[in-house]
Order: structure tokens, then sequence, then C-alpha cells
């Protein structure tokens, strides 16, 4: 692989550490600012709403851009956002380099998959596109735990600054590396997109991306709190239990996608729903005990991110049924709508702890994603009816 890959994976591996450490900083941030921890909460949401405007929306605005000015632009405003954090003197300011960086994560992963493959082989196309997504897992395994490590430690604004320079090395790299004669599709219009949003069977997968997603994350913003407060952890074990939830999240990725290729989408995302379900009810009562609660983090994170193969998969596959035109623009749009999920969860668990337990957002989150079982199974029974009407016309003919 070329040199040039490295250094997208190490930028995916920066944003992938920004976007996820906020939840294990939640409690500190809170508490140093003295804001409330839903408002800690909030930057979770904003962060990923910045992603959800700006994958569809500045990726279509940019599109006749060229590519790696494009790509150093995006890691400029990235390492700008999470200066203006490490910097930010109240939360106001906070909340705008949150939503800054997001816009930068939201153009990177939607550039980032072609520049991959204009930078290997045709053969290689699939191998490149998964290293620069390493970094992103990656940072859930190290760069998250270290992250909170350090905002521990150092305080939350030291975090912030130890991945701009992360960023700052990505970009050196990225400017040194990358080639400027890339080749570049047609950019697809903000219409090309809207196109998208009126299949309603594309729209039905849009939902179940964003209300499975959301439903783990009603839980999982406030899962910092929860141990220090209900299971009795000290804030300098919450980095070491995001390193035992991120090698979780490894597996279950690689686990989900196996599952979805053997059984198909719906009958692996129905499995998958329903032991996310399970995992987090349980939760709401392990949070109790150091050791059980530990062993449901472990246990949840295989689920909470096992379905992205699969919902990945699946929304491709109608894609190039119903809207063959436009494959990429649905792909990126799914990525929205995980973001519109990871939104929220953050906001609505926010809610939740404003007026009952913290160990509430457990069954709570369960709840939400027994809807995007629902949703899914209905997804399922549209497939199988799609597949009888043809078989009913030549019984009729016959």
């Amino acid at each position: 692989m070329p040199l040039a890959l490295w250094a997208l994976t190490l930028s995916a591996f920066a944003i992938g550490t920004t976007e996820f450490v906020i939840v294990g900083l939640v409690p500190t941030i809170a508490q140093d600012l003295a804001i409330s921890v839903p408002s800690a909460g909030l930057l979770v949401s904003l962060y990923a709403l910045g992603v959800a405007v700006g994958a569809p929306v500045l990726t279509a605005l940019t599109g006749n851009w060229p590519r790696k000015p494009l790509l150093l632009a995006l890691m400029t405003l990235f390492i700008g956002g999470n200066l203006l954090a490490f910097s930010a003197p109240g939360y106001e300011t906070l909340v705008l380099a949150r939503v800054l960086t997001g816009l930068a994560h939201g153009v990177f992963f939607s550039i980032g998959s072609t520049i991959a493959t204009n930078l290997v082989s045709k053969d290689k196309e699939a191998s490149a596109i998964a290293l620069m997504f390493s970094g992103l897992t990656l940072a859930l395994v190290t760069g998250v735990p270290l992250g909170t490590f350090i905002g521990q430690e150092l305080g939350w604004r030291a975090t912030f600054l130890v991945v701009a320079l992360l960023g700052v090395v990505a970009l050196i790299g990225s400017a040194i590396l990358v080639p400027k004669n890339l080749q570049q599709t047609p950019a697809n219009s903000l219409w090309s997109q809207l196109q998208v949003l009126t299949e309603p069977r594309l729209l039905l997968v849009f939902a179940m991306t964003a209300v499975g997603y959301g439903g783990s994350f009603i839980a999982f913003t406030y899962l910092a709190p929860v141990l220090q407060q209900v299971t009795g952890f000290a804030p300098g074990a919450i980095g070491l239990i995001m390193l035992v939830y991120g090698v979780s999240v490894v597996v279950g990725n690689i686990w989900g996608g196996k599952l979805a290729d053997r059984k198909g989408p719906v009958p692996a995302l129905s499995l998958i729903f329903i032991g996310l379900a399970a995992v987090l009810a349980v939760f709401s009562f392990t949070a109790q005990s150091p050791v059980l609660a530990v062993l449901t983090v472990l246990v949840w994170g295989a689920f909470a991110f096992g379905n992205v193969p699969g919902l990945q998969v699946y929304v491709v596959q109608l894609a190039q049924k119903y809207r063959p035109q436009a494959v990429d623009v649905a792909s990126g749009l799914n990525i929205a709508a995980f973001n519109l999920g990871i939104a929220f969860g953050a906001w609505f668990g926010g809610l939740v702890i404003a007026e009952r337990p913290l160990t509430d957002t457990g069954w709570i989150g369960a709840l939400v994603v027994l809807l995007a079982l629902a949703l899914t199974r209905w997804s399922g029974a549209l497939e199988r009816k799609d597949k009888a009407i043809p078989a009913q016309v030549i019984a009729d003919a016959e």
C-alpha cells in the first residue's frame, strides 16, 4: 500500500478519536465548565449534526474542487476546530468548535474512499478503503481510551491539543505524499441527492440506521457518568473501560460483516438488534456491579457496531435496485443517518437523565432499538412481497 494511504489512515484515526473521545470526558467537561451533564452530552449531538450536514451538503458544494486541495483544506479545518476546543474559554466556543470539526469529518469520509481507490490498482481498491477506515476502528481501540486517560489526568483541553497535533502530522503527510493528479468523477448535485430521498425503500433503511444507532447512543453518551456515579469507578478507570469497549467494537464489526454475508442483511440485522436491545436493558441492572458492568460493556460494543456492515451493505443493495444512478449518494446519506442517530440519541439521553436515574438510559435505549428491529422486519416483509409479485404475475398469465 502506498505511503499516501497511510496518511489518510492517520487522518481517519485522528477524526475518529475526536468524535468519540468526548463520551469519556462528559463528566470532566461538565464539572470544569460548570454545566449540566446533559449539556455536556449535547456536544456529542452537535458534532454528529455537523457530520450529517457536512457529508451530503458540503460534499455536493465542493464536488468540483480538486481533491488534494480539498483534502488539505478539510484537515486544516479539523486542526482549527480542535485547537479552538483546546482554547475554548467557555461552553459556547466549545460548541462552535465541535460543529466545525464535525463538518470536516463529514466531507473527509465522503471523499476519502475515492481518493484511496485512486492511489492503488483496481484489484486493491477494497483493501485500500478497508485500510483507511481501519483508522476509525483503531481510534475506538486506542485513540479514545488514550484520549480519555489524557483528559482525566491533564484536563480535557489536553486531549483536543493532542488530537490537533495528530491532525498536523496527517496534514503534512497528505501534503507531501498524496499526488496532485487524482481522478475526479462528476460532482453529484444537491438535486441528485434529494432524488434519493424520494425513494421510500431507501428512506426505510435510513430510518433503521438512525433509530438503531440512536437507541444505543441514548445510553452510550452517558456511559462515563453511569460508571462513575452508579458503578463507583474512579475517573481514571474510564479510559480502560473504553479500551474494553473498543476491542469489542472491532470484533463486533468483523462478526457483523460475516453474519450479513452469510445470512443476508435483514436476518443478520434482526439478530443484532435483538441482542443490542437485550444488552442495553440488562445494563440498567448490571451497572450497579463493577464486574457485571464491565462484562456488559464488553458485549455491548460488539452488538452496537455489529450492525454497521449490514446496514451499509443493505442500503447499497437497495440503491442498486431502486436508484442505480446514485449508489454512492445513498451510501453517503446512510453515513449521515448514522450521525443523525448519534445526535438524536445523545440529545434524548440528556432529556432522560434530566428527569430520571442515569441507569434508565439503558432500558429506554433498548425500547428505541426494538423500534429499529420492527422497521427491519417491515423492510424484510416488503422484500418478500416484491419477490412474490413476479411469481404471481407468471401464475396469472398461465
